[in-house]
C-alpha cells in the first residue's frame, strides 16, 4: 500500500483567462490541457487553486456593498486598517481564535483555523473586491472531478488549495481545502520500519503535501491556476479535506 514511485512530475497550466462568476471550470481546464497538448490520464491528481474556483462560484464580495459594525469599525481604527475588510473577516468567521498587532486568527464555517477566514485580496481587484472561500470546497472538488469525468472520460483525483500559514514557521504554504477522489492521509501506523520498529504515530497529510508541491509550478504572481500532478499513486480510502481539520478535544492550541 505505501510503495511509492521514485518519479513525480508535477505541470503547471497556463493559458487560463481571468475567470469570471458562472465559468465553466472544467471547460477551462480541458481548454488548457488540449492547448498544451496534454492527455490527462486516470489515476492522475488536478491540483486547483481555491481562488478560481470562489470566482467561478460568485464568492466575491465588493467594498462598496458592506456597511462596518461598530465593533469591525473600532478594530479598523486601532489597526489602521478598512472597517469594511474587517467586517467581512468577521462575517466569515465562526469563531475569532485570536486577535493582536492588526492580524485576526479565527475559524472558518469549514473548521479551518487561518488567517483572515480565508478572505483575500490577492489576484482580484483588492481595492474594491474581496475573494471569499468557496462554500463547500469538498463539494466544489467532486463537481470538477465528475466534470472533467463526463468530458475526458477518466476518473482522476482533484485537490482545491489555499495559502495557509503554520504553526512555528515563517512563510505560507498551499494545503488542500477541497478533496475528491483520493485519500488525505497515508496511515503508517502499525507498519514496521526497515529496522523493525514498529511505527505509532506516523500519519502523512499526503494532500497537503501534494498541494504544497504544486504550488511549485503554479506560483502566486504567474496566473498558472491549475497544475497536474503525475506519478502518485492513487490509494486508500478516499476522504474529504474536512478530515484534514484537528478535532478540538486533541488541539492543544485552540
Amino acid at each position: 500500500m505505501f510503495d511509492r514511485s521514485s518519479d513525480l512530475e508535477i505541470i503547471g497550466l497556463d493559458g487560463i483567462p481571468e475567470v469570471r462568476p458562472g465559468d465553466d471550470l472544467v471547460g477551462l481546464i480541458t481548454g488548457a490541457l488540449e492547448r498544451r497538448g496534454l492527455l490527462l490520464q486516470g489515476g492522475e491528481i488536478v491540483v486547483v487553486t481555491h481562488k478560481i474556483v470562489s470566482k467561478a462560484e460568485g464568492r466575491l464580495v465588493r467594498l462598496s456593498e458592506i456597511e462596518p459594525s461598530p465593533f469591525a469599525r473600532r478594530l479598523a481604527d486601532a489597526w489602521g486598517r478598512d472597517a469594511r475588510h474587517v467586517e467581512v473577516i468577521l462575517r466569515e468567521s465562526a469563531r475569532i481564535v485570536r486577535m493582536d498587532r492588526g492580524l485576526i486568527i479565527s475559524e472558518t464555517r469549514h473548521g479551518f483555523v487561518c488567517a483572515n477566514a480565508g478572505v483575500d485580496a490577492s489576484n482580484v481587484d483588492g481595492q474594491e473586491v474581496l475573494c471569499l472561500q468557496p462554500i463547500d470546497p469538498d463539494a466544489s472538488a467532486a463537481r470538477i472531478r465528475e466534470g472533467l469525468r463526463a468530458r475526458l472520460g477518466i476518473t482522476v483525483g482533484v485537490i482545491i488549495s489555499d495559502s495557509f500559514g503554520r504553526a512555528w514557521r515563517n512563510g505560507v504554504i498551499n494545503v488542500a481545502i477541497g478533496l475528491a477522489g483520493l485519500a488525505p492521509f497515508a496511515d503508517y501506523r502499525g507498519h514496521r520500519d526497515p529496522n523493525g520498529y514498529e511505527l505509532r504515530a506516523s500519519v502523512l497529510a499526503v494532500a497537503d503535501e501534494l498541494a504544497a508541491a504544486a504550488e511549485l509550478v503554479m506560483g502566486k504572481l504567474a496566473r498558472r491556476p491549475v497544475a497536474v500532478i503525475r506519478g502518485f499513486q492513487l490509494t486508500g480510502t478516499p476522504g474529504t479535506a474536512r478530515d484534514l481539520v484537528m478535532d478540538p478535544t486533541r488541539d492543544l492550541f485552540r
